[in-house]
């Protein structure tokens, strides 16, 4: 009787430069008992050209993101890496693999798929694989399923325990015409990711559907603006063709969040009708969770150890018109954000409470004749901003008392960090950093609007960069690194 011919796993798109715990072979040569590849079904050519990803990590889950080059059957393979080590000495089994079900891509999401991974352990490194069927007969006998790609993420610390984290910040990728070149594609995620950061927060503009991208010198495919959703998908496919962003999303998790250029320049929200197909694209390409009630809710929240909470802003999606008089109505957030936010900021027990905006606190952005109107937080000449909003969150962390507040922005193309004393009793009530781009125009740096009282410790420009956050119980340290991994800023804060 015939049976199955056992494949050798291989690793199709991760190359010799991804360090992880060296390369990422499987755990063994074959299809593992069990798999859905066993049976015979139809089959389609392999492939996962841009990538995979994790994000939305917490203590117990997280969310892998993938997307194959045609409709395709898939299944996903998950157990520690320690495990995974073992059994590849042959000291052992993999007692805790754990799979999905089998999954098929479709059109109908540009073949892309979010995938929750739940029932994990905290502060564990995991190792992941995505087997994807493949339109390769061996002897005439049965199709077979290939591992396409591996990567690794580290859970979370559980809630109460106090573990050391560290963690990448910046945005604004392929920018005017700054795009992709035909080698790494964007190399500075090569440098990023030898930082071995736990995870990174991606802080929009991740790309631009306003501006394009002609080759030379750019990789071609994105001398066009996106208009139509087949379009927003366009772009973001064309920036995961970058092979040192696909090295950073399969070994790093991330927490994406979109800016203006995902839809338009300095869009604002509801009132752009393009705002529900770039959510869409966004929502297809990028490893983001979202409740199950609100499936078009993308600020989040999550708890690393005992001495972090991160909260990711949604600037977008809910802010009025730009052009509108900043005052009492006026608002970046909308009510429902803006009352989650406060809550979370007065409720949280972490030592360090730190705020993700995507643009900046006191920094002009001005707007232009298409999109008229102050883009940031703070108040333009023109008498238009959000800074009335802001100033109720700024309220509330002063009468509440709450401590250890850092505010984490990107949009303006310059590095920058503000300490902000509103009550002007001395003492800095929080902390604002700036950074970005990570392949853009260069920004001019501007002094913050001094309404909350900022002190600069730092303002520089002229090169692309990061941002390095390591929070260690009582300190929170955050470095500046340009696209070479050369130091350009640093800051130390002691929690009060």
């Amino acid at each position: 009787m015939r049976s199955w011919l056992h494949i050798w796993i291989g690793l199709v798109f991760l190359g010799p430069a991804l360090s992880l715990t060296g390369c990422l072979p499987s755990y063994k040569p074959g299809l593992p008992p069990g798999s859905p590849f066993a049976e015979p079904s139809a089959s389609f050519p392999n492939g996962l050209s841009s990538g995979i990803a994790t994000g939305d990590v917490t203590d117990r889950s997280a969310l892998v993101w993938l997307r194959t080059d045609g409709p395709k059957k898939v299944q996903i393979e998950w157990a520690p890496v320690a495990e995974w080590a073992r059994a590849e000495s042959g000291h052992a089994d993999l007692p805790h693999l754990a799979r999905t079900a089998l999954l098929q891509t479709g059109r109908e999401h540009d073949f892309t798929l979010r995938v929750p991974l739940d029932g994990l352990k905290p502060a564990t490194r995991y190792r992941y694989q995505v087997l994807v069927e493949n339109r390769q007969w061996e002897g005439g006998l049965a199709p077979v399923a290939k591992v396409a790609a591996a990567g690794e993420f580290l859970t979370a610390p559980a809630p109460d325990a106090p573990a050391p984290v560290r963690f990448l910040w910046s945005g604004d990728l392929g920018g005017q015409q700054r795009c992709r070149d035909d080698g790494a594609g964007y190399p500075i995620f090569d440098v990023m990711r030898q930082q071995q950061p736990d995870f990174a927060v991606l802080l929009g503009d991740l790309m631009y559907s306003d501006d394009t991208c002609p080759s030379p010198p750019n990789a071609p495919g994105s001398a066009f603006t996106a208009s139509t959703l087949d379009e927003y998908r366009a772009k973001h496919r064309y920036q995961r063709g970058a092979s040192a962003l696909q090295r950073f999303l399969a070994a790093v998790p991330v927490f994406a969040m979109w800016d203006d250029h995902e839809v338009g320049n300095n869009f604002a929200g509801p009132h752009d009708p393009r705002m529900p197909i770039g959510r869409q694209a966004l929502l297809e390409y990028w490893p983001i969770r979202t409740p199950p009630d609100d499936p078009a809710r993308l600020y989040r929240r999550v708890r690393f150890g005992a001495h972090l909470e991160l909260f990711i802003l949604d600037t977008r999606q809910y802010r009025s018109r730009n052009a509108e008089p900043d005052g009492p109505g006026k608002t970046m957030l909308g009510e429902a954000q803006r009352a989650w936010l406060l809550e979370g900021l007065a409720t949280s027990t972490a030592t360090w409470k730190v705020i993700a905006t995507s643009v900046p606190l006191s920094n002009p952005k001005g707007g232009t004749l298409l999109a008229p109107g102050n883009d940031s937080w703070a108040r333009g000449p023109d008498g238009t901003g959000f800074q009335m909003e802001l100033g109720r969150i700024v309220d509330t962390i002063l009468s509440h008392r709450i401590r250890n507040v850092v505010w984490l922005a990107a949009d303006v193309h310059y590095v920058q960090a503000n300490a902000y004393d509103p009550d002007g009793d001395g003492v800095a009530d929080f902390h604002e950093f700036i950074c970005g781009p990570l392949s853009a125009a260069y920004g001019r740096p501007v002094p913050p609007n001094p309404v909350f009282k900022p002190v600069t410790l730092f303002s520089d420009g002229g090169y692309s960069n990061f941002g390095v956050v390591s929070v260690n119980g009582t300190t929170l340290e955050v470095r500046i690194l340009d696209e070479k991994g050369a130091l350009r800023a640093t800051h130390t804060l002691r929690a009060r």
